[in-house]
């Protein structure tokens, strides 16, 4: 049987993900990438401990993709989270389950397991062209730009897994927007996910508390409640808390042109308890001192209630206790994508078949952040990558044989 030329145009997880199956299922694979490396964002997430997967059951991992957690549900399924980790040991990596149920490799690093994985790719035969530039097409062929000029590729099918809008430093710029819809393809703006946001603080608070963490509190949007911590930054707020809110807090700022992060202070204590307390404190103490004993709340977590409240507030015990259990931190806008985990928009689902084509443009495939999908942090992201590539890869070769 003669091998088909499969041209893969980008080389971070999704696309090397299918060009693993790919040459498996017998295809010849060339993957093209436009920085000198592949993988560049893989390895930038791997600097602080690579979360490859999540351990939660399946059913509600499933579900963490919101709007577009049924289109994503049947690639999903087909290369599910303890495949994720099966993956990663058949290279080498065992991998560990955190306290918060993230899986990391124990070795918390992203280079032993890309080093790996492109040495079994290179054994499989696939071939990897670093500083080709896809520009778009010229008649029945690709147009690349290299360092030895424009380069023409035919192929027999092609994937783009050339990602979202985040990190356009590392390769992820969105360039290849323009190029589809000249095609007629919908595609949704892109907008940042797991993000940041600015608020407006004091000189005086932003230049004492910059830098400092919020440990041990809970936050609340319309996404849910959830535990965890977040960083006051310069500007606003940001952290793995907030980037759970993200997506619920951006599009709320959006619709209504308001949006407020709900935060919980003192998660252990109710707040009949804490009105008890503070009310004991000798009413001539200092407010620091009556809310350290009364509430046991000092440092940034104090200076963010005298930042946010009203004066007259942090003199009365019941309408303390209650901004304790639920301040509202008003926000001003999400931060700029070009510092976002990741983005949301992309190719939208009803321009793409059940084989992850496009349906415009037959024997074109798509995967990973490039669609109209986004997922907080916590390994949803790259599982979802991961299995994106891989149905899109089974696609390919189901669309091939009955070409």
């Amino acid at each position: 049987m003669t091998k088909n030329q499969i041209a893969i145009i980008g080389g971070g997880p999704a696309g090397l993900m299918a060009a693993e199956t790919l040459s498996r299922l017998g295809h010849r694979i060339v993957v093209y990438d436009s920085m000198p490396t592949v993988a560049r964002k893989f390895l930038l997430a791997g600097k602080s401990g690579l979360n490859i997967t999540h351990s939660e059951d399946y059913g509600v991992f499933a579900t963490r993709f919101g709007s577009s957690s049924s289109r994503l549900r049947a690639a999903l399924d087909d290369f599910q989270p303890d495949d994720v980790r099966a993956w990663a040991q058949g290279l080498g990596t065992e991998t560990f389950i955190g306290s918060s149920g993230r899986v990391f490799p124990k070795v918390m690093k992203a280079s032993p397991l890309l080093r790996a994985w492109l040495a079994r790719l290179e054994t499989l035969g696939v071939s990897i062209m670093t500083r080709h530039r896809w520009c778009g097409f010229e008649d029945d062929s690709l147009v690349f730009e290299t360092p030895n000029g424009h380069r023409l590729v035919r192929h027999d099918a092609v994937l783009l897994a050339l990602g979202g809008a985040s990190y356009a430093r590392l390769g992820s710029d969105a360039a290849w927007v323009s190029r589809l819809r000249d095609k007629g393809i919908d595609i949704a703006a892109f907008q940042p996910a797991n993000c940041g946001f600015d608020v407006t603080w004091s000189a005086t608070f932003s230049e004492r508390f910059a830098g400092e963490p919020l440990k041990a509190v809970t936050a609340a949007s319309e996404a849910g409640i959830f535990p965890g911590e977040f960083v006051i930054s310069k500007t606003g707020i940001e952290g793995s808390l907030v980037y759970a809110h993200a997506a619920s807090l951006r599009d709320r700022l959006a619709k209504m042109g308001e949006a407020s992060l709900i935060v919980d202070l003192a998660p252990g204590r109710n707040e009949e308890r804490l009105a008890r307390d503070l009310a004991r404190q000798d009413p001539k103490a200092s407010f620091s001192n009556r809310l350290r004993k009364g509430a046991g709340i000092e440092g940034v977590k104090a200076g963010l209630l005298r930042e946010l409240a009203e004066p007259a507030v942090l003199s009365h015990p019941e309408a303390l206790a209650g901004l304790i259990k639920a301040l509202p931190i008003p926000l001003l806008r999400p931060r700029p994508i070009a510092e976002a985990i990741s983005s949301a928009g992309g190719i939208r689902w009803d321009e793409l078949d059940e084989r992850y084509m496009l349906k415009k443009l037959p024997g074109m495939f798509v995967a990973g952040e490039m669609i109209d999908w986004e997922a907080p942090t916590g390994g949803y992201l790259l599982t979802a990558c991961f299995a994106t590539g891989h149905a899109a890869a089974k696609g390919m070769d189901s669309w091939l044989k009955a070409s």
